[in-house]
């Protein structure tokens, strides 16, 4: 059973898109006593709920005395009609993540961390929960990260749920009061989405806006105007905590003892982690144990293997050249010479790479693939050597013909997956599929 709240009883929502989390905020507000109206173009979808929600087109129905719209993050409200459509009537358009901070005040006592940026979010998110699980604390992890927050059981008192948050996310939430919150960069992104770089930058600003005064706010890096943009803000926590140095110097001692957060930003993924824990109220050494046994998340920096010498990462989930460049960065050269066979291309979100050129002494070879591919050789190639191989199976059989004991073959697209896969996740599983392949065709050869 996942959250219900009083708070919904006898109200009337409309709910567009039912994927796992419109499903989950269904569930939610039925079992909740409120009235729902469900829609997606997939019949299967609609199936799901139908005989229990009211099934139709909410851009085709008056929502007069609805107390809700509720959208999946992926409705660009700048261009989907059901903003304007809602606005007509007076109806908030909102996300499941607003729902559950209005379920709040009915919940068990807890705390809510939520954790935003352009990059990291999601490490950091993960890590926040590891160490709050490790130190027997009851938590829940949710928003862009694994299960809706809606269907996971509610928390006993003194739970702590951690959420990670994408800007399409903050931009459908209204009340969300963190008790912590973690802001850790921003790099140009979705600006099809918001009006130019400024309007990303304050869709994530609204996080620390929704703050209480007495509440922690973590602001991991003041580079991009962001320093500016949050010092300018009007409301929001008044504890603020700032770091802005060089975490990969700083922290380079204790790293060594985290092997699953190695490169810069992990450095300041960490950082972050362990301020939002303190500000919990959580011990040194309770924090220094999670750090040491965090493991990477699937596709982030991910360990896939190692076979005859040369260690090969899944890091598919990198999917800006912002996220890559520090990826490029966790191994750098030995005794003077580069190691990384770097895996690069898919549907490109820029025409270059500027943020990864102060990583290229690092890298031995490139090989590029989809829709960048031919671009980014032409791009890399003035810099080192570069084999465009089209697919991303070809890279892989490519890169373990020539790497030798020592080299790093990296998966770090610095490109959405749309052109070849279904999202990052299926890019990086055919990637591990294919490294898995290597192994198998060597076994055959040697029977």
């Amino acid at each position: 059973m996942g959250i219900v709240s009083s708070v919904f009883a006898g109200k009337r929502y409309a709910v567009l898109g039912l994927a796992r989390s419109g499903l989950a905020t269904v569930e939610c507000l039925l079992e909740s006593g409120a009235r729902v109206l469900a829609w997606d173009s997939r019949e299967d979808a609609r199936a799901e709920v139908e005989g229990r929600a009211e099934i139709a087109d909410p851009l085709l129905v008056d929502l007069a005395g609805f107390d809700g719209v509720v959208v999946s993050p992926g409705v660009p409200l700048n261009k989907h009609p059901i903003a304007e459509h809602a606005r007509s009537f007076g109806v908030p358009v909102i996300g499941d993540i607003e729902l559950f901070a209005l379920a709040r005040p009915t919940l068990p006592a807890h705390k809510v961390v939520g954790i935003t940026g352009t990059n990291g979010k999601s490490t950091t998110t993960a890590l926040v929960h590891h160490i709050i699980e490790t130190a027997g604390i009851p938590t829940r992890m949710g928003g862009n990260i694994g299960l809706p927050i809606l269907g996971q059981e509610p928390l006993p008192e003194g739970g702590i749920y951690v959420l990670e948050l994408s800007s399409y996310q903050i931009d459908l939430t209204f009340s969300l009061d963190c008790d912590v919150a973690v802001l850790l960069n921003v790099t140009p992104d979705h600006l099809d989405r918001y009006d130019g770089f400024a309007g990303y930058v304050a869709s994530k600003i609204r996080l620390l806006e929704m703050q209480s005064w007495d509440h922690v706010a973590i602001v991991a890096s003041g580079e991009n105007g962001l320093k500016e943009a949050v010092m300018a803000l009007e409301g929001g926590a008044e504890l603020t905590q700032w770091f802005g140095g060089d975490y990969a110097s700083d922290f380079a001692d204790e790293q060594r003892s985290w092997p699953a957060l190695q490169g810069p930003h992990n450095a300041q993924n960490a950082w972050a982690a362990r301020m939002v824990c303190l500000a919990l109220g959580l011990a040194r050494d309770q924090i220094n144990l999670g750090l040491q046994t965090y493991a990477a998340l699937p596709h982030r920096m991910q360990r896939v293997a190692e076979r005859n010498g040369v260690l090969w990462v899944n890091d598919s989930k990198a999917t800006n050249a912002a996220s890559t460049a520090p990826a490029l960065g966790a191994y750098p050269p030995v005794n003077g010479k580069p190691r990384i066979h770097w895996i690069v291309g898919g549907l490109a979100k820029a025409d270059h790479l500027d943020e990864c050129v102060p990583y290229y002494p690092n890298i031995k070879a490139a090989y590029t693939i989809g829709e960048a591919g031919h671009k980014y050789a032409e791009l890399l190639s003035p810099h080192m050597p570069v084999d465009d191989s089209e697919m991303l199976s070809a890279a892989v059989r490519r890169a373990a013909r020539v790497a030798e004991p020592g080299d790093v073959v990296l998966l770090s697209p610095a490109c959405a997956s749309f052109d070849q896969f279904r999202d990052y996740e299926a890019r990086g599983e055919a990637f591990v599929a294919a490294v898995a392949a290597l192994d198998e065709s060597e076994a055959a050869a040697d029977a």
